[in-house]
């Protein structure tokens, strides 16, 4: 580098200029600033054009400890790509055998392996797949009679929606017959299985009848508990009702989990054989009327029909987990004058610890769930407890149709949908910022202010 020539002519130099030997060293110091910046800029662009292309992790140099943990991490982000929704690879799978059906009068074979081939060809699919959940429901293709009954699915729709939307799972809403002898209450075997094929990323299909809804939106399925001796259908019932009494209320078959695998497959195939589709149809309504002294209708329906099963084989319950340690689904007209006392409860715990009342992302939400476990131990599970019901079901109301039981008035069946709708749409409303002060009134909501509940009178 050529250091600049010093001026000899003062008056070109400054006016302020002292002796040009005075100026000599402070010349030599301005040369070595000019060095320097100009070395320092030069290292500044290189280093900026080299950040563009290296990747570099900006962690401060500490023990190899930190250095494996850095290599792991981004060997686990390599390994869990994200779900690749726009890949298909033009592989041969299941889907291109020609006799491939989904009717639930076609046996699935090798459904496992089919399965897991599938996922083996969709890599991004497999990270999660233990856990992956698709909800699916649905009601009649026609409008429906009761003058309010298509407003009520919608919502209770809504609420589904709702729930899977705040838990990351998919949802399948069905309005057509896929058999069209299997309907009313059967309709619901043909759909689960079109779902399992549709979904071989799924580990669980849920079926959730059109008249329950999610009334604890925190709650999540535990699902490890059915792994731990791989139960493969999970059930609200009671083992004692089944093999004692006798009665056809032993279980509810309105929401139920089945697990994606080929021994669901070989199940359905069984049970759906005492459906309308089945050449022997009309025998299994005396035969289960003979074993369920209780039953109420002559016709064999699905829920009969599978605690038939469970009566004939009991080894079934090795597969069939029968979940009575909190409300799966619940009788709605035990759990509806709950909501009152249950809203109270869970204020208290709110204006107790703040944790519990901090505004937060909808998308979080699962861990409020978390932080609040440890207040409800005391709530008890079931009948009689301050726990939110996981879900309220309406069995028995007939929103649709509006031919409800005659045991219940049909007011306080519409009435309690109300009151349990809004009961639920609190739970999410709050994330947005709203409540419905009246659990009667759906058309009015208030602003929940800062710090609430705790902040005022509620």
């Amino acid at each position: 580098m050529i250091t600049p020539e010093v001026p000899q002519n003062k008056s070109q130099y400054s006016p302020m200029a002292k002796s040009s030997v005075r100026n000599k060293p402070l010349s030599c110091f301005s040369d070595g600033f000019l060095y320097l910046g100009g070395a320092l800029l030069a290292f500044l662009l290189v280093w900026s054009l080299w950040s563009y292309t290296v990747p570099h992790s900006f962690e401060p140099r500490g023990s190899t400890k930190s250095a494996t943990n850095d290599a792991r991490t981004q060997q686990c982000v390599q390994e869990n790509p994200a779900v690749n929704l726009g890949y298909d690879p033009p592989d041969q799978t299941f889907y291109d055998d020609q006799e491939l059906s989904y009717s639930i009068e076609r046996p699935m074979k090798n459904w496992d392996e089919k399965r897991k081939e599938w996922l083996k060809r969709h890599p991004s699919f497999a990270p999660g797949a233990r856990d992956r959940v698709v909800l699916v429901t649905g009601s009649q293709s026609k409008p429906c009679k009761n003058p309010i009954g298509d407003h009520l699915l919608l919502r209770f729709f809504k609420n589904k929606v709702d729930y899977c939307r705040i838990h990351g799972y998919d949802i399948f809403y069905n309005n057509v017959l896929l058999h069209p002898k299997m309907s009313s209450y059967w309709a619901k075997l043909p759909v689960v299985k079109a779902a399992m094929l549709a979904h071989p990323e799924a580990e669980w299909i849920w079926w959730v009848d059109s008249d329950a809804m999610f009334t604890d939106m925190e709650y999540k399925l535990p699902l490890r508990r059915y792994d731990y001796r791989n139960h493969n259908l999970v059930v609200h019932g009671w083992e004692k009702l089944i093999y004692k009494e006798k009665s056809w209320t032993a279980l509810n078959a309105g929401v139920f989990l089945i697990r994606n695998c080929q021994w669901s497959m070989d199940f359905m195939e069984k049970w759906s054989s005492m459906g309308p589709m089945s050449s022997e149809y009309k025998k299994w309504g005396p035969i289960q009327r003979s074993v369920f002294k209780d039953k109420l209708f002559p016709e064999s329906d699905d829920q009969s029909g599978l605690i038939y099963m469970l009566y004939q084989d009991k080894g079934l319950m090795d597969k069939i987990y029968l979940e009575g340690e909190y409300y799966f689904e619940g009788y709605w007209a035990d759990i509806v004058p709950t909501y009152d006392n249950i809203t109270e409860k869970y204020t208290e715990l709110e204006k107790e610890d703040g944790k519990l009342r901090r505004r937060h992302a909808e998308k979080v939400s699962e861990q409020y769930g978390v932080f609040r476990e440890p207040h409800l131990k005391e709530a008890g599970n079931g009948k009689g407890s301050w726990r939110r019901p996981f879900i309220t079901h309406f069995t028995g109301c007939q929103p649709c149709s509006g031919d409800h039981n005659q045991i219940y008035h049909g007011e306080t069946c519409w009435n309690g949908m109300v009151k349990a709708l809004n009961f639920a749409d609190n739970q999410v409303l709050r994330k947005y910022g709203f409540v419905h002060p009246d659990l009667l009134d759906s058309g009015t909501v208030t602003e929940t202010p800062f710090d609430y509940p705790d902040d005022g009178p509620w």
